[in-house]
């Protein structure tokens, strides 16, 4: 009953994250947020850049952008005093067809680490495999080709069984396939231990609360700190 409950909450929050509905609230952060606007300039800085690109879970949805893991991560960063800034290029809706096409004004400046966070919409709205396999592909070899010694950080996600076994299967084992094949670094599942539990998620019961969020930053410092360490 309690794997039973657990899928249930997950599947409702990724159809939820799929809606795309965005929250926007000004708040002062060291951490840089882009959202794909042409429009506006990149901010230049001398530190080493780490650039999160991904959906609503990055863009942090329904809290203060501070509160989000990538401002998290910034903390982090501050208090051991490494020099890194963070970009959140977090746009909710994402998708990788959608996050391949706004790419290269996302790169018109130099990256030291690009860590990559799309593919749940894609699975939710059922998006062939082979489609979501190969935008993220893109995605990875554009990040080489403007800047081969960035460091990239793939972000692995899961769904629930609801699209069928083979299918939630081969989503899953997507992102330790492209991990491997292109010697990226790898987070096994962006959400592991907060999906499905309500208490760590917002009243939509979709998005991380400001707990949640920390345990998502916890995830993906474990991989991050053995990037920036070096």
């Amino acid at each position: 009953m309690h794997t039973i409950l657990k899928f249930s909450y997950l599947l409702m929050f990724l159809f939820l994250l799929s809606c795309g509905e965005k929250v926007d609230k000004q708040v002062e952060s060291k951490t840089t947020e882009v959202i794909g606007d042409e429009k506006t300039p990149l901010v230049e800085t001398a530190q080493k850049i780490i650039l999160f690109f991904g959906n609503s879970l990055t863009a942090g949805m329904g809290l203060d952008p501070e509160e989000a893991f990538p401002a998290v991560i910034q903390k982090k960063l501050d208090s051991l005093q490494f020099d890194y800034e963070v970009i959140n290029a977090g746009l909710s809706g994402e998708t990788t067809a959608s996050g391949k096409n706004r790419l290269n004004w996302v790169l018109n400046q130099k990256v030291d680490v690009f860590i990559l966070e799309l593919g749940a919409n894609d699975g939710l709205r059922g998006i062939p495999l082979e489609e979501t396999r190969n935008n993220l592909q893109a995605i990875i070899t554009a990040v080489l080709e403007k800047n081969q010694d960035t460091k990239i950080i793939l972000a692995g996600m899961q769904i629930p069984p609801n699209m069928g076994k083979d299918y939630t299967t081969e989503f899953r084992e997507i992102f330790p396939i492209l991990s491997e094949k292109n010697t990226t670094h790898l987070i096994p599942f962006l959400l592991e231990d907060v999906a499905g539990i309500p208490e760590l998620n917002q009243g939509d019961g979709i998005h991380p609360t400001t707990e949640g969020q920390k345990i998502v930053a916890n995830n993906v410092w474990e991989i991050l700190k053995e990037v920036v360490t070096k």
